[in-house]
């Protein structure tokens, strides 16, 4: 009995361990990466439903006190989520918001960019990505209001924020996400710092797989929904001819459908690709009597994949096995 109190007494002096932070984040990749990283300390939330689109969604009242009661908010960017940047003003956030496209390091592209011949900026395009990143974060939110029925959302004009689909910025992102968990969690620092180890070695891993299913695919042209793949294509070497949306919401017209189907027949175009949360009637509407093959869809966001650390390696060797099988023919 005496060696119990004495016990107790020992429990009661010692100072409680801190709870890991409260982490949100706002799509599959980022809700990965942070998961990754965090690893049996914590579980991160999301607030993108699962299978739900990126750039349109509403929060539920449960979402938003969630993040409302956060340590810490990972998240894309106004470009990508504007649905948050107007959550955040409205929950009155208490934690710290951390914008990812605009931490030092990220590769930024412009939807009209032309990519260099490895897909990446020199020192002087960073710079000028950054002044891009400054100015769309100061106007996005005027972007998207303005923008009219036929193209809402972000149009191919200004910074592509489909980032996460270059694993150097997967990379970048793995590293700040663990020196901010470990800022506000010191005790597990040298937990996260671990994790993000091993989440690089496994970034690392998908890339490699990545570039082995594509190497067939070699520069054969295909066409996509929407232009969310900039960032894939020019890490990876894809020859993206072409999107049929405009927009991220744009419902294409009969001359914009009759223009594509044009160019299937005519400029070799070897595959096209429905997508997750879009209609894939447009797609067989413009293939019909061309010969192009029709791929799978192709998720970006990864929404429809199981949400969990293991989600952004499938991610990207996800996207790599259904181009390549219908370049190939492998799909059917």
């Amino acid at each position: 009995m005496r060696s119990l109190t004495a016990l107790a007494l020992v429990l009661a002096a010692a100072p409680a361990l801190a709870a890991p932070p409260k982490v949100m984040t706002d799509i599959p990749a980022v809700h990965a990466l942070t998961a990754s990283v965090m690893g049996d300390l914590g579980t991160p939330g999301i607030l993108l439903d699962q299978g739900a689109d990126a750039h349109h969604f509403q929060l539920r009242p449960s979402q938003a006190k969630a993040l409302s009661e956060a340590d810490l908010l990972l998240w894309i960017g106004p470009r990508m989520t504007p649905w948050l940047e107007r959550a955040v003003a409205g929950v009155g956030l208490a934690g710290e918001s951390v914008i990812l496209i605009e931490a030092p390091g990220t590769f930024r592209r412009d939807f009209d960019e032309a990519a260099g011949k490895d897909g990446h900026a020199d020192e002087d395009d960073h710079a000028e990505a950054h002044d891009h990143v400054e100015e769309d974060h100061a106007h996005g939110q005027e972007d998207h209001a303005g923008a009219d029925d036929h193209d809402h959302g972000h149009a191919k004009t200004g910074l592509d924020p489909h980032a996460w689909l270059d694993p150097e910025n997967a990379r970048v992102w793995t590293r700040l996400i663990a020196d901010r968990l470990a800022a506000l969690d010191p005790g597990n620092g040298a937990a996260y710092a671990a994790n993000a180890a091993a989440t690089l070695a496994a970034i690392d891993a998908a890339e490699a797989e990545t570039r082995a299913l594509l190497a067939p695919v070699d520069d054969a042209a295909i066409m996509v929904f929407h232009d969310a793949y900039g960032y894939f294509a020019d890490h990876f070497g894809v020859n993206v001819a072409g999107a049929i949306a405009l927009g991220d919401a744009a419902d294409p017209g009969a001359g914009r459908l009759d223009a594509l189907r044009d160019e299937l027949r005519h400029e070799g175009v070897a595959c096209i690709f429905p997508e997750a949360q879009h209609d894939p009637a447009y797609v067989a509407a413009i293939v019909e009597g061309t010969g192009t093959r029709v791929g799978a869809p192709l998720d970006p966001s990864g929404s429809t994949l199981a949400y969990g650390p293991d989600l952004y390696p499938a991610l990207l060797t996800g996207l790599a096995r259904s181009i390549a099988d219908c370049v190939t023919g492998a799909g059917g």
